[in-house]
């Protein structure tokens, strides 16, 4: 990225020297991103993050099939770019069916099929929750959203460097994913747009990535973007494999040492680096703020709705008993986390929990 925060740092779409490095720099790029994915470069589109680039999906994919189409289906446990696009396009005058899902987190494929009606424009759902880690059956999902002539979107955003990601497998026409989650910088984002699918842009000006999102691309960003994604692809089944099993020990650990706790999700596949706890007895704020206190970033769900007193939407879509709802932590491990700080959280957690159930029932 450096040259490009400096002394290569031109307008791609600019006809000059300088600007036509800049291109090819960008155009190297796409073809890197398409690469770790399966897809072709020209399917690559650039965004300023994972958000609007859910929000291009479902609005743009909408917006082109406008008149011919008016329905779109969704689940419950969705990230809030997606909801929220989806709401927008209920104002509009869209009709929305949104999916339940079962006590861990899955969309059943028989009732998105019977969701589906010929007035269906897309399908949107989940490779990954952001919350509770549980994996949906997108290639299932998607075939049967082909088959009645649907666009299929997912967010797979939460994906890269924990499972296989190709879109051919999954067969999807349209994949969201969004840098900084597997180490690349903030405020790149970026959409898998097959070939032949439908979209309408949303930001309009200039003719960039192929008429889809005008705006000068962030070239240094998404040359971090494109090494960041070879990176996860090249250490996903080792670093895969690593963060399985240090949420499984730490999973195993607090069940033998904590009593009344719920793992969100359990009963179904899950993203190796997520684990969800629900602690009876427990005001989650209250527990965050005292892991806080001991060095532990932790969260109540999705860092995107930090701020938030209301109940998480995922886990409230679980079914879950009012207490696990009130009591629940996010727990994520990444490539910064080591044994040493399962460990160290694993001694302290018992205490800290029996601590804040103690101030509780005061």
């Amino acid at each position: 990225m450096l040259p490009h925060l400096g002394e290569l740092d031109f307008n791609p779409s600019a006809a000059y020297a300088e600007g036509r490095r800049a291109k090819a720099a960008l155009d190297d790029a796409r073809e890197r991103v398409a690469r770790a994915l399966g897809a072709r470069p020209r399917e690559i589109v650039f965004t300023g993050g994972g958000s609007e680039a859910d929000t291009l999906a479902i609005g743009g994919a909408a917006r082109a099939l406008r008149g011919r189409r008016k329905h779109v289906v969704t689940s419950a446990i969705e990230h809030r770019a997606v909801l929220r696009a989806v709401e927008v396009l209920r104002d509009d005058g869209f009709e929305v069916t949104i999916l339940p899902v079962d006590g861990n987190g899955r969309v059943d494929p028989s009732g998105f099929s019977a969701a589906l009606r010929d007035d269906t424009a897309l399908a949107s759902v989940m490779l990954a929750n952001n919350e509770i880690g549980t994996l949906q059956p997108i290639g299932e999902l998607a075939a049967l959203a082909r088959a009645r002539g649907v666009l299929f979107h997912t967010d797979a955003v939460q994906a890269p460097g924990r499972i296989p990601l190709d879109v051919a497998a999954l067969g999807v026409d349209l994949l969201t994913l969004s840098s900084h989650k597997f180490y690349g910088p903030k405020g790149v984002g970026m959409l898998y747009v097959r070939t032949g699918t439908p979209l309408a842009p949303l930001v309009l000006g200039g003719g960039q990535e192929s008429g889809l999102r005008a705006g000068t691309e962030n070239v240094a960003g998404i040359l971090g973007f494109a090494a960041a994604l070879e990176l996860a692809v090249a250490d996903l089944d080792g670093e895969a494999a690593r963060l399985r099993g240090l949420s499984d020990d730490f999973e195993a650990g607090i069940l033998a040492e904590v009593p009344d706790v719920r793992i969100n999700g359990l009963g179904a596949s899950r993203l190796p680096n997520i684990s969800s706890l629900a602690f009876a007895g427990i005001d989650a704020p209250a527990l965050l703020v005292r892991l806080d206190l001991e060095g532990v970033a932790v969260s109540v769900g999705s860092a995107c709705a930090a701020g938030s007193t209301q109940v998480s939407h995922v886990i409230a879509a679980l079914g879950a008993p009012d207490w696990a709802r009130r009591g629940t932590i996010r727990f994520s491990f990444g490539r910064l986390t080591g044994r040493q700080e399962v460990n160290e959280l694993l001694a302290m957690l018992p205490r800290v929990i029996e601590s804040v159930r103690n101030a509780v029932t005061i």
